[in-house]
Parts: C-alpha cells; structure tokens; sequence
C-alpha cells in the first residue's frame, strides 16, 4: 500500500475511487464502505484509496480536549492494507485547511488534487468550513466538478446507527459484548510485557503486565474476561486493569493471567482482547481475601468461555 503525506505527486493514481475519513476503530460501519471502495475500483479497473486526517480534527478543532483512539496508527495502517487498500493519503489537519469551503475542498483536493473518478461516503458525510456541506452539495459540486458520488446508508446495530463515538461510550460503560458487536471483533489493547511487582505470582497467579496507552480508550478498572494473542496463538485469560488498591494506589496496568499454561513472556508482545466485564475494582483486607477473589473471578471467566 502506498502512503502519501499530503496530496500525491503526478502521476495520480489511475481512475481513483475514495473514501474519506478518520475510520478510529475501523468498525462495522468502515467495512463496509471500504468493501463498496474495493468493488468499485475492481469493476472500474481503478485504485481503491483512502483520504483520511492527522492530527484528528478534535485536536484542532477543540484543542485541550483529552481525544482518545480506538486503534493505533499502526493497525489502522495494516488494516486499511487488509481491506484491499491500495494508496492512503493523509493530509495534515490545520485550522486552515478546516476553513476551506465545501467548494474549495471538492476543487482543490478531490478533482485537481486527487483526480477522483468515484466517491463513497455515508449519507450523512459532511464537510468543508463550519460543516456546511452536506450530500445534496456533494452531489451538485461533484456534477460540475465531473466525478462520481456513491451515499451509503448507515449500519446499525442494537437499533442505533453504529459509530466511533458509541463504541467509545460502551467500553468505557464497560459494556464490551456491545463494542464487540459495533466493531467485529473484540476490543484489544496491545503492548509489550514489563516487569512487575510479581505479587500475582505470589497469590499463584502469574501475570503479564501492560502499560496502557495514555491516549487509547479504557474500559472501567476491574476484571474482564479477555482473550490474549501472542506471535498468533490465542490463550483464554482473566485481566485486570486498576491500580491494586488492595496494596495501596499505584500506576494504573493490565495484568493479564492465562488461564491454562504458564509462560516466561517479559518483553514480549501481546495483545489482550476484552470479551465481558466480569467485576469493578476492589480493595480486599489482607492478600488472602484478594486470592480467593481471584479464585472466583477465574471460575466466572471458564464459565464465560464455556457459554
């Protein structure tokens, strides 16, 4: 996949079929725009591509808001390539070039700027300064501009229109069963394993511990039922994210405890796929109370695995 930061060079891309957007998350709602961009170019002998944004406007937009990601930039990347995107272009989002109009933006950028042939975006896509250009503009300026324009209907799921901002609200409602029907898939953090304080192996729970991102979105503290993935293989596990008030507050991290079988994975890379919210965060009087409540939370998550 060829990536171009700013408008790409001549020669454009032959008959480009777009799609624009942020796309955090990459959620039901993204597959299938990105499948309708892939058929198209496919059909039309084209180059599927996509337009997308850095920084997120939020951040330019609203600066001082704490903007948090479902996806990292490097899976969003590996997964635009998986979905049969051939060339992403990323164009740096300043207050300038939120100030285009919606007619300078179809002009400069989509006709002379990309050459686009055919455009898919979602019936209800915006665009240009103060949001001011919707899909009846889109439809008049891309006529006259001489491309293509493809509106598709919103998914839904749980009688709600699926989005990036209600995925966001379910995990950190916790509610991971419905992230993971918005997403299609679970919801994951990845990292590399640190050192600890090796108190789980002293309660007989070994753990692997991560260090969240600051900028990704976070379930509550508690205690999931998780899947963790390491060089491909899937492990059932039980995770807990907090700072083990039991031991006084700490750094908050993901300490992850494979069900069956124990591995050395210090420096490792994993990830940690969240399936259901077994319980909140507590604090217990004494380690024993803690290992008995592990011992509980262990037993609920096979039960999770056997359902």
């Amino acid at each position: 996949m060829n990536v171009s930061h700013g408008l790409p060079c001549l020669p454009l891309p032959s008959n480009p079929v777009l799609t624009i957007g942020n796309f955090d998350g990459q959620h039901v709602g993204h597959r299938q725009l990105l499948a309708a961009v892939v058929q198209c170019a496919r059909e039309q002998r084209g180059t599927p591509m996509v337009l997308t944004f850095d920084p997120h406007p939020v951040s330019v937009l609203s600066p001082g808001t704490a903007f948090q990601f479902l996806t990292s930039p490097s899976d969003k990347l590996a997964w635009f390539e998986a979905q049969g995107v051939e060339h992403l272009v990323v164009l740096n989002f300043t207050r300038t070039f939120a100030a285009l109009s919606p007619q300078e933006f179809v002009w400069s950028i989509l006709k002379d700027g990309l050459g686009v042939k055919d455009l898919f975006v979602g019936e209800h896509f915006v665009f240009g300064r103060n949001r001011a250009g919707n899909a009846e503009t889109l439809r008049e300026l891309a006529g006259q501009a001489g491309f293509r324009v493809h509106f598709l209907k919103p998914v839904s799921s749980r009688e709600a229109i699926v989005s990036s901002t209600r995925i966001r609200q379910f995990i950190r409602a916790g509610k991971m069963e419905q992230a993971m029907d918005d997403l299609g898939r679970p919801y994951s953090l990845k990292g590399t394993v640190i050192e600890g304080e090796r108190r789980g192996q002293g309660l007989g729970y070994r753990t692997a511990n991560l260090r969240p991102d600051t900028d990704r979105v976070l379930p509550p503290d508690g205690v999931y039922a998780t899947k963790m993935v390491w060089h491909g293989t899937v492990f059932p596990a039980v995770s807990y994210l907090g700072t083990r008030p039991t031991f006084g507050e700490g750094e908050r991290l993901l300490e992850v405890h494979v069900l069956d079988g124990v591995r050395d994975l210090y420096g490792q890379p994993i990830e940690v796929q969240f399936l259901q919210y077994i319980r909140g965060d507590e604090r217990f009087d004494d380690s024993g109370q803690l290992a008995e409540r592990i011992a509980q939370d262990v037993q609920q998550t096979r039960r999770v695995f056997a359902a």
